[in-house]
């Protein structure tokens, strides 16, 4: 008969034990993370008939995550193994992506349409607020969302994306950050059968996965992105990325101060979104913000730094919601 791993745990020393402890912890959340699938649940939200995807997993405060390009709900498998045990976490497919409508037109996917979207998804799940999490697009859109529907806006979570108006900023006067925009203008003025519209390739199934390094996880976002749009996916781009302007320009923006508490994390190996757009970004956040940033980690940090992000998220959403 096989021991029980509290049976072996009394067999080690007790100067041990806590090491032990620890590592059948991890060992749990390892598993518990290789079976997310026996634990959500999916539904759809209607936003003016268009339907979107998601999955959920726990319960309790609710926490919705938005995931960007090219990426579906799956990129936040991770943190939702951890954070379930104490939250509801609602994972979208946003519009264009797997599961989710595909509209046509460039205008069905300006921002506010995207915002739309998520107010959808938690007022779909019997929420009237949440912790909105964004990273890339999702990012764009949850700098979006905590500025037009702030008391929805319980906290607010953004990945690889500075606030706008220090995006805008090095946009008009960082010579490298307008340089390494020029795929995004490039996205804007192509289209998805162009031979090189992916940075010199072709855009594929197999060359929007290829930079997901898990063969497993892999195969997934090959069978979501087989169910996408990539037209769709290009309109994000189209409907909302701001054109090059002038080097030196003057920069101007009505986006509103934000008085939720507000944590960024930044991988400084990110060449799309330079680090340099978050300089001064206190100075649009009236609430207390935390910036996380890690040397290490490329544009996907919570899959590069995938362990800093989670727990770094966990005790953050714990001591602004301990109360509750």
């Amino acid at each position: 008969m096989k021991s029980t791993p509290c049976e072996i745990l009394r067999t080690v020393p007790t100067s041990m034990r806590q090491i032990a402890l620890l590592t059948l912890l991890l060992a749990a959340n390892a598993t518990q993370g290789n079976n997310l699938d026996d634990v959500i649940t999916h539904g759809f939200a209607d936003n003016n008939g268009v339907k979107i995807h998601y999955v959920s997993a726990g319960r309790g405060p609710l926490v919705v995550m938005i995931h960007g390009f090219p990426d579906f709900w799956y990129t936040w498998r991770k943190q939702m193994a951890v954070l379930r045990s104490e939250y509801q976490v609602v994972a979208l497919d946003q519009r264009g992506y797997n599961l989710s409508d595909k509209p046509q037109g460039v205008a069905a996917y300006a921002s506010h349409q995207l915002v739309a979207d998520v107010a959808a998804a938690v007022k779909a799940n019997g929420h009237n607020k949440a912790t909105i999490v964004g990273h890339d697009w999702g990012g764009w859109v949850a700098w979006d969302f905590a500025s037009t529907h702030p008391e929805m806006t319980e906290h607010l979570v953004v990945l690889n994306v500075p606030h706008r108006n220090g995006f805008l900023r090095e946009l008009s006067n960082n010579p490298k950050q307008r340089a390494n925009s020029a795929y995004a203008q490039r996205f804007k003025e192509g289209r998805a059968h162009d031979q090189d519209i992916l940075f010199g390739k072709p855009m594929t199934v197999e060359t929007l996965a290829a930079w997901v390094s898990e063969p497993q996880a892999r195969q997934r976002y090959e069978t979501a992105f087989r169910r996408s749009d990539f037209t769709a996916m290009l309109n994000f781009y189209k409907a909302n990325y701001p054109d090059l302007p002038e080097a030196g320009a003057p920069v101007t923006s009505t986006f509103p101060t934000l008085n939720m508490p507000v944590l960024i994390f930044h991988g400084l190996k990110d060449y799309a979104l330079l680090a340099d757009g978050l300089n001064h970004t206190w100075d649009w956040i009236g609430a207390d913000l935390t910036l996380v940033t890690t040397p290490n980690a490329a544009h996907f940090v919570h899959h590069d730094a995938s362990a800093l992000v989670t727990t770094t998220l966990q005790w953050w959403l714990r001591a602004r919601t301990q109360d509750r």
